[in-house]
């Protein structure tokens, strides 16, 4: 078993005392680093990129070799679920991900096949396996599916929707369908995280995209109840170390009373959440995780460092020295100065010898 160089991720997750604020970005992987479109390109599109083992490997790497980042994730993409539930997953230019078919009745449920993680999505696992031995212990190695809700949206709609139509229709009219299609997708959701922590994972990261779109009653019947059967369901520790999870529902901040009640030990937060408070709200409870614009990164060096060091500030208000791992409130996005990100890791480091050091 190799050695962990770096462990400040888990630790801060854990609570644990640590020597710095660890930072990863979420989509730190991503289409505004030029590495990573000649490897897309290498590829010819984003599934075959997700799908090769090798090219998996190396855009999950690429963002560790600029910046010193304290987390590795896996790169690969939410809907692999119901891709390999048969509903045909692609994406068509500027316009995001589609298929080919839409679960909308009660019939397209009972339809839907068991998933066998290891085996259905046995591209991901060798992704997974491959990374974490190519990190050769420098960082921990996070795995990570979308939420039972997420998925769920996706898969009525056909592809991504501002406002929800079929999925709230299905939520109002038809509950007990809705239901089925979530009980069917937090089973399958359970077993593709057990199976990417079999392969080498370290840390799971669920993410609830779109669970900001429910009221606040749906949120904990739709979206909130169902990740806590994934988190009550989660091999939680592995080669003598706890797993980590972390919670993110976009849009959430208002649910954090609630979101402290699943088992997770740490809940992501976006920027639209006021960090102090949030600190104060979980009172060491469960760790935090955020909340950086991911706008700021548009802006000069000077303000990058600003809004780092408020974000830190704020993380710190109330004394604790750990329980907190800094990061974006959503994913980086694909026009970003590659040089910016570096402004945020470095403050984060450097400026958090105030508090830890």
């Amino acid at each position: 078993m190799t050695t962990l160089k770096n462990d400040r991720f888990l630790r801060a997750l854990l609570r644990e005392p640590v020597d710095t604020t660890p930072i990863w970005m979420m989509r730190q992987a991503g289409r505004y680093l030029p590495e990573y479109k000649a490897t897309r390109a290498q590829a010819g599109d984003f599934l075959s990129l997700c799908k090769n083992t090798e090219f998996a490997c190396e855009v999950t790497l690429q963002p560790l070799r600029r910046y010193d980042l304290d987390a590795a994730i896996l790169f690969s993409d939410i809907l692999t679920i119901p891709d390999a539930l048969g509903l045909g997953l692609y994406f068509e230019t500027g316009e995001g991900p589609k298929f080919k078919k839409t679960v909308r009745t009660e019939q397209d449920i009972k339809a839907l096949p068991k998933l066998n993680a290891k085996s259905d999505l046995d591209y991901v696992m060798n992704a997974v396996s491959t990374i974490r031995s190519a990190l050769g212990g420098q960082v921990p190695l996070i795995g990570f599916s979308g939420s039972p809700w997420t998925l769920a949206t996706y898969m009525i709609e056909g592809g991504s929707s501002k406002d929800y139509r079929f999925t709230k229709e299905m939520l109002y009219k038809t509950p007990e369908l809705l239901h089925a299609l979530l009980d069917h997708l937090a089973e399958s959701v359970t077993d593709y995280l057990n199976a990417q922590i079999d392969a080498g994972a370290q840390a799971i990261q669920i993410f609830d995209s779109w669970g900001g779109a429910l009221a606040h009653r749906e949120y904990v019947e739709f979206s909130l109840n169902y990740m806590q059967k994934i988190v009550q369901g989660l091999k939680r520790e592995k080669d003598g170390r706890r797993i980590p999870v972390i919670l993110f529902t976009k849009g959430g901040g208002q649910w954090l009373d609630v979101m402290l009640e699943t088992g997770a030990d740490a809940l992501g937060l976006d920027w639209t959440t006021r960090l102090d408070e949030a600190r104060r709200l979980v009172n060491g409870r469960v760790a935090l995780q955020g909340n950086l614009d991911p706008a700021t990164l548009y802006g000069s060096p000077a303000t990058i460092e600003k809004a780092v060091k408020a974000m830190l500030d704020d993380a710190y208000c109330n004394g604790e020295k750990t329980g907190y791992v800094a990061n974006l409130g959503h994913g980086i996005t694909q026009w970003v100065n590659p040089d910016m990100p570096k402004i945020f890791v470095d403050t984060v480091h450097e400026y958090s010898a105030k508090y830890l050091g």
